[in-house]
């Protein structure tokens, strides 16, 4: 003990890092636990097709738009104490959801969980980072914190069916509550608080532009799937977040500490890591919607035998990226990323031909690999030309950049995509009345397709970036790396 002191490492880093890794964790689960729960959360609170795709938006929404502020919040106020505010108000939210009775008060408690988890995401990795000031330690512990983030999906999607299945889809909500009050718990004596140098500001006019911006696109598409795309307040809407982003892009320009500087986005290798993971957000987070939707209301499985049919992508990340770890020295990031959305969005397409009749073992299980390896090849070279030439100053909202672009993608596509899936399932059902009981399977079905090809065809967008954009090989990505370390 006293060997570490003098040589300046904290004693209780290794506690340190438990306590992150279960807070981690609680994240990691809720988002796939969500994912399981949202059909029996359907019908239980009457929620509408058109509805649904605010389960998972109001989180996503809100957590990336306000990531890169609950950096700076953790930054300023002290990295402790927003974890553990970040903890207990991610427990209320989910506490708040857990006893909704109607749709919109599920989705206001969504919206607070998003809030809370962008305080306690980037406190939690500003944690580690300062905890750990020995590189091979650090290594090892980002490695935890990552290796966390691919298994604790999987434990996820297993613990949602079962939660789901054989208590109720609110306990999907409520298992947040303990496994929160009790990590703020162990915080208090074991995780040490620090706090950023310099000026402490807030950009908040760029918070609130790019918020609403983001809310007011998000609320068009959702009001296009039941009142059209050329209604006076859909378009409304859509004029509204053109406005109000183009503002927030005049305001990060002059303020003196901005939310997003635009000298991070302005270099290409950066810019292009940013723009293709929005497109992979949009078209990754609907997939997991709408597959996890088709396998219970069509295929009619259990929440716990859906869990158990997602387990196969979480295996295909993994094994990929431990493949693309050993790849990219070699071979650089540009041939491992475009291969990899050319891959996730060949499985798209397969996943197209799926009827109400087919089975999962022929058209789903062989393509969930497919899909997940090719995503496993991109996450571990984006995550290096994500970083690629920045300083120490701008390190930490690089490094956010990649966790907002993802997200923001997710909720922007996850709500376009359910918006084409709702009127497709609705011009198909005003097509084919003759077809009886059939109908409503093969409709909502037909939804589903439809949107695997625009998924298909985000994934080959976020593919043609990356080869516009990409241009550093292997020889930068030592260098990429010794910034990641520095963060």
């Amino acid at each position: 003990m006293k060997k570490q002191i003098q040589d300046g490492l904290d004693p209780n880093r290794w506690r340190t890092l438990a306590v992150i890794a279960i807070a981690q964790l609680m994240v990691v689960l809720d988002g796939s636990i969500v994912n399981i729960a949202i059909p029996s959360a359907k019908a239980d609170l009457g929620i509408t097709d058109a509805n649904q795709q605010w389960i998972v938006t109001a989180y996503t929404l809100a957590f990336g738009s306000l990531l890169l502020l609950g950096g700076r919040i953790a930054d300023f106020i002290g990295r402790k104490k927003a974890f553990i505010i970040g903890l207990l108000g991610f427990a209320g939210a989910s506490a708040l959801g857990g006893i909704a009775a109607s749709q919109d008060l599920l989705f206001a408690a969504r919206a607070l969980q998003g809030v809370f988890g962008a305080l306690l995401a980037p406190a939690a990795l500003s944690i580690v980072s300062v905890t750990f000031t020995e590189p091979k330690e650090r290594a090892k512990a980002f490695a935890v914190y990552g290796g966390i983030s691919g298994g604790g999906a999987a434990i996820g999607l297993i613990l949602g069916g079962v939660l789901t299945e054989y208590f109720s889809w609110r306990w999907c909500l409520g298992v947040n509550i303990p496994i929160a009050i009790i990590t703020a718990l162990f915080a208090i004596p074991v995780v040490k608080e620090s706090k950023a140098g310099g000026e402490h500001s807030y950009d908040i006019p760029g918070v609130l532009t790019a918020t609403l911006g983001l809310f007011s696109l998000v609320y068009g598409f959702n009001r296009a799937a039941t009142i059209g795309w050329t209604a006076t307040e859909t378009v409304s809407f859509f004029i509204a977040a053109v406005v109000l982003l183009a503002i927030f892009v005049a305001i990060e320009q002059r303020v003196k500490n901005p939310l997003m500087p635009m000298r991070v986005l302005m270099e290409r290798n950066r810019g292009g890591s940013y723009l293709s993971s929005l497109f992979i957000g949009a078209g990754i987070f609907s997939m997991f919607l709408f597959l996890g939707i088709y396998l219970q209301n069509v295929l009619g499985y259990s929440p716990l035998k859906s869990g158990f049919a997602f387990l196969p992508f979480t295996f295909g990340i993994v094994f990929a990226a431990a493949t693309a770890s050993k790849l990219l020295p070699k071979i650089g990031p540009r041939p491992l990323m475009v291969t990899g959305l050319l891959m996730s969005s060949t499985g798209l397409l397969l996943l197209t031909r799926i009827t109400p009749d087919t089975s999962y073992f022929t058209h789903v299980l062989p393509i969930l690999p497919i899909i997940s390896f090719g995503l496993g090849l991109v996450f571990i070279p984006s995550a290096s030309t994500s970083l690629h030439g920045i300083g120490n100053q701008d390190a930490g909202v690089a490094s956010a950049l990649i966790n907002t672009s993802q997200q923001v993608g997710g909720s922007l596509g996850t709500a376009l995509l359910n918006t084409i899936a709702a009127t497709s399932t609705a011009a198909y059902i005003k097509n084919h009345g003759d077809l009886g009981p059939k109908l409503m399977p093969a409709a909502l079905t037909h939804g589903f397709t439809v949107v695997f090809y625009c998924s298909a065809g985000l994934l080959v967008i976020g593919a043609i970036v990356v080869f516009a954009f990409i241009n550093i090989g292997k020889e930068a990505i030592v260098e990429t790396e010794g910034a990641a370390v520095g963060h």
